[in-house]
């Protein structure tokens, strides 16, 4: 296990309930049973906060830290492409990050591919949430 994920999924800032939350979902990895919930606050279009809560592994909590922080001040334009980034990752296509989003290199590498399914579980509970 590369030792940057363990210091991604430590970085727990945005591991919280998010109260007055605009959009929430929650979802669960048939596979491994990873369970994750994110609570997105919106304004005006834009993500301002943004937490999550779960019994999961290390690579999910990583990939909710990851995506916490990148998204907020994020327009839902921008929200879209993230998530698609990460659908193309789970589907094994060619991931071209933009210079802003490049923290997102450490999950999407072949090396986690054999755990593509808790990588993908914030993205896809994302999607869920924001009704994308």
């Amino acid at each position: 296990m590369n030792l940057e994920i363990i210091k991604i999924a430590s970085f727990n800032k945005n591991n919280r309930k998010l109260v007055n939350s605009t959009h929430s979902s929650k979802n669960k990895n048939p596979i491994c049973g990873d369970e994750i919930e994110l609570n997105i606050r919106m304004n005006n279009g834009k993500i301002v906060d943004f937490g999550y809560i779960g019994k999961s592994c290390v690579y999910c909590h990583a990939s909710a830290s990851i995506i916490s922080r990148i998204l907020k001040n994020e327009n839902q334009k921008n929200v879209k492409k993230i998530l698609s980034l990460g659908e193309n990752f789970y589907k094994g296509k060619e991931v071209f990050l933009p210079k802003k989003w490049i923290k997102l290199r450490i999950l999407f590498n072949k090396k986690n591919f054999n755990r593509k399914e808790c990588i993908y579980l914030p993205f896809k509970t994302l999607t869920s949430a924001l009704k994308l």
